[in-house]
């Protein structure tokens, strides 16, 4: 599963993984379906995260979204694959979080360290967190900032990130509901209830590839221990896992048996507008395939911005301001990627507006 496309497969390439992202084709119907699709979404920009769902679905809102995290309870948001908030299922949480965060535990005692906060002072603060959640919570950032100094924890700077890193880590914590414009923490076990039993880790690792794959194939070993923030080893022993469900390709990239192969390619998007950190630009190894030669800088210093994809290539950055969407220049574009770009707008504008409507 090493291989690497020639640059006359790329568009194939291209055009295979928009439809594994519902960016072409049909797109998903809830949150929950899209989330699920996708198996994890990264969400420390939390509008991002919800132009990623308005971008794979028909007709949603913004408030939809914070209706699964608060009274649907059916996605959560969490520290999970490369220490990094995503969203996920509430069924996935558990399995995903047994399988991708143990690796995380070094770097944030590290980074507690650095922020002065002693490995005592860090317990005492995941201690005052659990004690209040279970006496008031759902609560804030601030608002649990505020207990924990009052405690004597150092809270300043990133300090107080990472003692809530440290709580979730111990599977303590939850993202969940939304408060106004804040999303709230809970104890896991009172949001989410009784876990599971733990699953063995070579299924969770076949289940991983397996749903990886699903919305983003095809992909290589690499492809999918970056995402996961795994051992490549790691990738490799999931993929063996389901070796007898992939296509036979013979580029060396894995998919999904019944997907669309190099001889059914489905068709690429005229023009889409998709949000910061976007997943289409954090799937995979290489971010090549959709980004147009010479085009903007749309990932720098670890920021991913807003872009405009033309036939399935990043060509332009675009921006909200007063509520409004504004692109930068667009150069030449057909009729069709004309009325795209004003549908595309619209949605965007209604979407974050709540403003109830079907995007053609």
């Amino acid at each position: 599963m090493t291989g690497v496309p020639g640059y006359e497969e790329r568009p194939a390439l291209a055009a295979q993984r928009l439809r594994a992202q519902l960016l072409s084709g049909a797109p998903a119907s809830t949150v929950a379906g899209v989330t699920g699709h996708l198996l994890a979404i990264q969400a420390q920009d939390s509008r991002g995260a919800r132009l990623a769902v308005r971008a794979r679905t028909s007709g949603l809102l913004a408030t939809d979204v914070d209706e699964a995290l608060t009274a649907g309870r059916s996605v959560v948001i969490s520290w999970l694959n490369r220490g990094t908030l995503h969203l996920v299922l509430a069924e996935d949480y558990w399995w995903l979080h047994q399988l991708t965060t143990p690796q995380l535990a070094a770097g944030n005692k590290r980074r507690l360290a650095q922020e002065g906060v002693p490995p005592q002072e860090a317990q005492r603060g995941v201690g005052v967190i659990e004690r209040s959640l279970a006496a008031d919570g759902p609560l804030t950032r601030a608002e649990l900032r505020d207990r924990i100094a009052a405690a004597g924890v150092r809270t300043q700077g990133q300090a107080i990130v990472h003692i809530l890193v440290l709580a979730t880590l111990r599977g303590v914590i939850v993202r969940g509901p939304m408060r106004g414009a804040e999303q709230a923490f809970v104890l896991v076990r009172d949001w989410l209830g009784t876990p599971p039993a733990p699953m063995d880790r070579e299924r969770a690792l076949g289940l991983l590839a397996r749903r990886y794959l699903a919305g983003h194939g095809p992909a290589a070993d690499r492809d999918l221990a970056k995402w996961a923030g795994l051992p490549l080893g790691d990738a490799r022993r999931g993929l063996s896992a389901i070796a007898s469900g992939l296509a036979d390709r013979d580029d060396g990239l894995a998919s999904l048996a019944g997907g669309a192969g190099p001889g059914k390619l489905p068709e690429v998007p005229d023009l889409r507008l998709l949000g910061a950190f976007d997943p289409l630009l954090l799937g995979w190894a290489s971010r090549e395939p959709f980004l147009a030669p010479g085009g903007p800088v749309i990932a720098t210093n670890g920021l991913f911005r807003p872009f405009v994809l033309v036939q399935g290539r990043g060509t332009a950055l675009w921006s909200l301001s007063a509520g409004k969407v504004v692109t930068q220049p667009l150069g030449w574009l057909t009729a069709p990627q004309r009325a795209a770009l004003a549908a595309e707008t619209a949605d965007v504008e209604r979407f974050l507006a709540g403003t109830p409507g079907t995007r053609p």
